[in-house]
C-alpha cells in the first residue's frame, strides 16, 4: 500500500539539526496519521507515494516546521508565584500562570521553563525547535487504512510534533498542546 491522505504510517527516523547534532530517534516504529494533525505538512508531502521499506530524507527550515525564534516569547517573572517545586524543563500553559505574571505572555501558549534564578524565573513560549532548520532521515516500517475513530479525532495519538503539558499538584494539566 502507498502512502495517501488519511492512511496511518509507521516510521522510524534519526532527527538532527544542521550541525549533525541529533535531536531525536525513533528506534521502535510510531504510527502517526496522514492527513491527520500528527505530522508536519512538509513531512505528509514527503511521504506521499511511498510504501513500506521507503526511506526519505528532507531538509526542513524554520518557517515550514515550527517558525523563527520568537524573543517577544521570552518572559522573566518573579520566583516567588511559583511552587518551591518548580523545575527547568517543566511546562505549563499560559493560561495556568499564576496571579501577577506578566499581562503580555499570551495565555494561548505553551510555556517551558528554562531557568531558575534565586528572584525570577525564565519562561520561553517557543516550541524547543523554533529557529532550528532539521534534518530528518525516515524510514517507512508500514503503512494501513485508518480507522474510522483515528480519521474522526485527526491522530493516532502519538504526533511527535506536539508538545505535552506535564501535570504537577500545583499546575495540573492533561492537554496536548500543539
Amino acid at each position: 500500500m502507498e502512502i495517501t491522505p488519511q492512511c496511518v504510517v509507521a516510521l522510524t527516523w534519526t532527527l538532527k539539526d544542521t550541525l549533525g547534532e541529533e535531536l531525536d530517534v525513533l528506534d521502535e516504529p510510531v504510527e502517526f496519521l496522514v492527513g491527520g494533525n500528527d505530522l508536519l505538512p512538509v513531512i505528509e508531502s514527503a511521504l506521499q507515494g511511498h510504501g513500506a521499506g521507503a526511506t526519505v530524507q528532507l531538509h526542513i527550515e524554520p518557517e515550514q516546521a515550527f517558525g523563527d525564534f520568537n524573543d517577544q516569547l521570552l518572559f522573566l517573572e518573579p520566583r516567588h508565584l511559583f511552587p518551591d517545586e518548580l523545575q527547568e524543563g517543566l511546562t505549563m500553559e499560559g493560561s495556568a500562570l499564576p496571579e501577577g505574571c506578566h499581562a503580555e505572555a499570551p495565555r494561548d501558549t505553551l510555556y517551558t521553563v528554562t531557568d531558575i534564578y534565586p528572584d525570577h524565573v525564565v519562561l520561553d513560549g517557543n516550541h524547543p525547535l523554533a529557529g532550528i532548520a532539521i534534518r530528518i532521515h525516515m524510514k517507512v516500517e508500514s503503512v494501513r487504512e485508518a480507522t474510522e475513530e483515528e480519521i474522526g479525532r485527526g491522530s493516532c495519538g502519538t504526533g511527535f510534533f506536539k508538545l505535552h503539558v506535564a501535570p504537577t499538584d500545583d499546575l495540573p494539566s492533561d492537554r496536548t498542546l500543539h
